[in-house]
């Protein structure tokens, strides 16, 4: 599944940063896309769950990764909060996500 989310209040790269910043930027758009859809493809498989149970779930997304991609997500309207917390891998409490 490919998905193509657009964040143009978030760009990447500055247009004062040198060209392989946007080179580099570019690059991360089309990995940012794969995190989506792997983390689309969670919920929908597991049901809600926090950012750690998310990555648990991911082969090479830690839970900061996934956290930066629950946001983007969430703007897009792909994904919501469901008012619960649960316990994260360190014993915290985190928001748990479900798909919209």
């Amino acid at each position: 599944m490919q998905l193509s989310i657009d964040f143009p209040d978030a760009p990447r790269a500055r247009r004062s940063d040198p060209v392989t910043s946007h080179l580099a930027a570019a690059l991360a758009k089309g990995v940012a896309e794969r995190h989506h859809a792997l983390i689309l493809n969670v919920l929908r498989k597991h049901g809600p769950l926090g950012k750690d149970g998310i990555a648990s779930r991911l082969r090479g997304l830690d839970g900061v990764a996934v956290c930066r991609r629950l946001t983007e997500l969430s703007r897009a309207g792909l994904i919501a909060e469901t008012g619960d917390l649960v316990k994260s891998s360190a014993g915290r409490l985190e928001r748990e996500w479900r798909v919209a």
